[in-house]
């Protein structure tokens, strides 16, 4: 399953709704304001970090985070993807949730 978040987790309880049903082969994909979570420092580090370490992938959308000056404070573990992995993550999940 593909979990997509696009709220700053400053603004909304999306990302850690997510993270509460997010389960081990699950992705997390993180774009527009979500970006901020993904990087080093953030105050949502210690969640994504803990649904990492129970083998959630967590990817964010690289181009999301260039836009907002972020691209080289990405947090261990977290992968960039760009348009076409966005796609790619799509494609490979069945079920898509999006978070609002």
């Amino acid at each position: 399953m593909l979990h997509i978040v696009n709220k700053s987790p400053s603004e909304r309880t999306a990302l850690a709704s997510c993270l509460a049903h997010a389960r081990p082969g699950h992705c997390v994909l993180l774009i527009e304001d979500a970006v901020y979570a993904a990087t080093r420092g953030h105050a949502a580090g210690e969640g994504l970090a803990a649904a990492m370490a129970s083998q959630v992938k967590v990817y964010v959308l690289a181009p999301d985070l260039e836009a907002r000056a972020r691209a080289g404070a990405v947090a261990d573990g977290v992968s960039m993807v760009d348009y076409a992995g966005f796609v790619d993550l799509v494609a490979k999940n069945p079920r898509v949730q999006s978070w609002l």
